[in-house]
């Protein structure tokens, strides 16, 4: 019997779509005569949805008895002997009630499958078993019914069921998701849009990866070898010679002609793993490639074209760049040259650029890489041999006589002994003088320079020639051993340097540090000076010993330019360290100017900020400051006038209106002192478990009963807070929120548990904020909209999120839906470690 099909509705959250798209299908199968059953669909009490069910033939469900409760799963067994064409499975992760057939549904699915019935079912990409801690720490809910990965990647379809987080929301607040008791709530904790752009993110590139993977078996199960241009992919062929960048740049205008084109850059290297190419060009090369947006590839072959085509055919290029040959002339009688092989060999599907070059027909020049020499005792050692060697084995083969044939082999070995210990010269001297003492002692007539037999003429110069082709083979494998074992060290080396450069260390202390240790040195130190004339002095420093005050006291110095050295003591370097260390003095230099950038957008940041605060602070002293009180001085100058009786009623309302003259001034200037006490950071908040029933109506004080509906449950956990600081926040938030909203219209302000942390919502009914505005208006001095200069200097909500992120909380501003602004205040709930997140972190250092 074959295996039924299974096609499957992924979702990014609840409330896309996903059943009614499930439903529609079945619909439109059903009208085309496809036999269809609804073996367990959820409708969720939505109107539209439960429509699609009308007319749609649904297997009874499975009544599970529970004490005092009963539950109701799907009948496998009656969907297995109603034997559909197709059944409709909803929620595929679902975990099925204890007495059920399987204790998954997914594992139910597995059934009907195996019987032959395709099944339609749906999922939601938090349901993944693989993404749980992943949506967990989006959502801060841990998804307790989950699928595994491999079910739904079996899957025959998969087809995403989209939708842009406002629409969601927006369909949330019609009531067309849950109940309306409930789009409060899940508006504001996981149907945030931040958590549905993030879960929406996670969707689209689960199912990308399963196109891709759906393409590339498509394209090896049916042995396709044809270049499919779905999109621009260009290869870059790379030598590591000059000409590197200006292929690099060309292929990037090329890729930016077509739309999602992608830049391969790749470099063809020997099967030996030794290579003729410039690794410092090769560097630079990658660099720019991947500043360009592409990416860089080590292709292993050592038939360069065929290699080259093999790679561009298996990432589906559709275009190649390749640089005009440097070879001269007269090097064509060797071969076409890899451009022209490419050219040649590439097919109708894979064109090929050959693009000129201020390089092109001068040569190669390629740098060779040299490996290590081989050690002195190792060089002596295969000198001895070759020289001592011969005369004394000539005279232990006088004592025995084995014949000519023996003793040359003999004479043979002791070269390729020579070779292996001293390389090539040792041996060529063994093979030089082993070839006169087998003419002088062993070849007819003996202990003469002639040769009687012309016999003998041919196998002494046999033995030369391949004594001496025995020897560089020798040598040759003997360096390149070496060649590789240091190649290998130093791209170990190099490696780590490159993954301190990818995690961002920025300590040049650190960096010294690691030269120190790579090289065995005593110690290490960057010195740096202005001009030529000026002295030296020290950047950075780490080890024993003397200080190092010059580059030329230092046994090794690295010069970097004209001003900088890396300067080290404990021993002189070969010249083949040099290389490593050069690259440690390039680090170098990147980390110091990197520190110095910041430190002077520390700066820069700093004096903007203070520049315009103190442009604003004069602005609100010059009228927001002025206005109550040349109040207060009117109101004060009247009293006291004698020219006029004021009646009890005209006194007690010039009273009134000092009085709010010096709330309202006392106000303004305590914003002020909080914000400066903010900018210069000696805000030191004292932390304690408090209860948010507490605090949050005292914070109440200062707006009408009335314009506020408090809704704080007893049942919320403590949270750790300064007591002070945070009623202070809120009344800040408050008020503005009262301020902002339509007479008669309270503000709501309420609190929840979500994981580790306690958020206080304050919601109004007023104008709302527009997206772009949402950060400006927590900076100081900003008023939003059409706010008058005496609705206040525009501190407060400044001064909540100053206040707020100094107890490691945060502040932020979202929609209420149906119109309005939320601002939720997040706080750690007691008990819970602290947590920053970047924005955070980039808001504290700025404070």
């Amino acid at each position: 019997m074959a295996r039924g099909k299974l096609r499957i509705y992924l979702g990014a959250a609840p409330g896309v779509g996903k059943t009614y798209a499930m439903l529609s299908e079945a619909r439109r199968r059903t009208e085309r005569g496809t036999d269809c059953v609804v073996a367990y669909a959820e409708h969720h009490d939505r109107p539209r949805t439960e429509a699609l069910l009308l007319g749609l033939e649904i297997v009874p469900r499975r009544r599970l008895e529970h004490p005092g409760v009963a539950a109701f799963e799907m009948d496998v067994d009656a969907v297995l002997a109603r034997r559909p064409r197709v059944a409709l499975v909803d929620e595929l992760a679902h975990t099925n009630d204890p007495g059920s057939r399987n204790a998954k549904r997914w594992q139910d699915v597995e059934e009907l499958l195996a019987a032959g019935i395709d099944v339609i079912s749906t999922v939601n990409i938090q349901d993944l078993e693989s993404l749980g801690d992943v949506v967990e720490s989006i959502t801060g809910v841990r998804q307790r019914e989950t699928v595994p990965d491999e079910v739904v990647r079996r899957a025959d379809q998969i087809e995403l069921v989209d939708m842009s987080p406002e629409a969601l929301r927006r369909r949330l607040a019609h009531g067309n998701v849950y109940r309306p008791d409930e789009v409060d709530a899940a508006l504001s904790n996981y149907f945030r849009p931040g958590n549905l752009t993030a879960l929406r993110e996670l969707a689209l590139l689960w199912v990308a990866d399963r196109v891709d993977e759906y393409l590339k078996r498509y394209r090896s199960d049916h042995r396709v070898s044809r270049i499919w241009g779905s999109r621009e992919r260009i290869v870059v062929g790379l030598t590591g010679g000059p000409e590197g960048r200006t292929l690099i740049r060309r292929a990037a205008r090329l890729a930016e002609k077509g739309a999602g084109g992608e830049v391969l850059a790749a470099h063809v290297a020997r099967s030996d793993g030794l290579t003729s190419a410039s690794p410092e060009e090769l560097a630079v090369q990658r660099t720019l490639v991947e500043d360009l947006g592409g990416t860089f590839h080590h292709v292993v072959g050592d038939d360069v074209p065929a290699a080259l085509l093999d790679f561009a055919r298996g990432v589906n290029a559709t275009q190649i760049v390749l640089g005009s040959s440097r070879r001269k002339t007269w090097q064509y009688v060797f071969g076409p040259g890899v451009g022209a092989t490419v050219a040649r060999e590439s097919g109708p599907d894979l064109d090929v650029h050959i693009v000129t070059h201020e390089e092109a027909a001068k040569g190669r020049g390629l740098p060779v890489a040299r490996g290590a020499r081989l050690g002195r005792a190792r060089i002596v050692s295969g000198w001895l041999v070759g020289l001592a060697g011969p005369p004394l084995l000539a005279l232990l083969l006088n004592a025995v006589h084995l014949g000519l044939a023996n003793d040359m082999l003999l004479f043979l070995a002791l070269t390729v002994a020579a070779a292996l210990l001293g390389g090539l010269f040792p041996a060529l001297a063994a093979a030089a003088f082993g070839t006169f003492l087998l003419n002088y002692f062993h070849a007819p007539p003996l202990h003469r320079l002639t040769i009687a037999d012309p016999r003998n003429i041919v196998a002494l110069v046999i033995f030369v020639a391949v004594a001496v082709s025995v020897a560089s083979v020798v040598d040759l494998a003997a360096r390149r051993t070496h060649q590789a074992a240091r190649l290998r060290a130093e791209s170990e080396i190099l490696s780590v340097l490159a993954g301190n450069v990818l995690r961002g260390e920025t300590s040049v202390e650190a960096l010294l540090e690691r030269v120190r240790e790579t090289f065995g040195m005593e110690s290490a130190a960057l010195l740096e000076r202005a001009s030529d004339v000026e002295p030296w002095a020290c950047v950075g420093r780490v080890g024993h010993g003397a200080p190092v005050e010059r580059p030329e006291d230092a046994d090794v110095d690295m010069p970097v330019g004209d001003q900088l050295a890396l300067a080290l003591t404990g021993r002189v370097l070969p010249a083949e360290d040099r290389r490593v260390l050069a690259a440690f003095a390039a680090q170098a230099v990147v980390v110091l100017d990197r520190r110095r950038l910041q430190e002077e957008a520390d700066r820069a940041r700093a004096l903007a900020e203070g520049n315009r605060i103190r442009t604003a602070l004069l602005a609100a002293v010059s009228h927001d400051l002025r206005t109550p009180l040349a109040g207060i001085k009117a109101a004060v100058s009247s009293l006291r006038s004698d020219d006029v009786q004021w009646s009890e009623e005209d006194r007690a309302e010039l009273l009134q209106g000092i009085e709010e003259g010096a709330d309202r001034l006392d106000h303004l200037v305590g914003n002020l002192l909080d914000m400066s006490r903010l900018q210069t950071g000696t805000v030191t908040p004292i932390i304690r478990e408090v209860d948010l029933d507490e605090i949050v109506p005292r914070a109440l004080g200062g707006v009408p009963e009335d314009s506020v509906h408090l809704d704080i449950p007893e049942t919320l956990p403590m949270v750790d807070v300064d007591g002070g600081l945070l009623e202070r926040a809120v009344a800040n938030v408050v008020e503005n929120a009262v301020k902002y909203s339509p007479p008669g219209t309270p503000v709501l302000v309420s609190a929840s548990a979500l994981a580790d942390r306690v958020e206080v919502r304050v919601v109004d009914r007023g104008p709302g904020v527009p997206d772009e505005a949402k950060e400006r208006i927590f900076e100081p001095f900003q008023r939003h909209g059409d706010a008058p200069r005496g609705a206040g200097v525009g501190l407060g909500l400044a001064v909540a999120r100053g206040f707020a992120e100094a107890m490691h909380g945060t502040l932020d501003a979202e929609d209420t839906p149906g119109g309005g602004l939320t601002m939720v205040l997040t706080l750690r709930a007691a008990g819970h470690p602290r947590t920053l997140s970047l924005a955070q972190a980039e808001r504290q250092v700025r404070w």
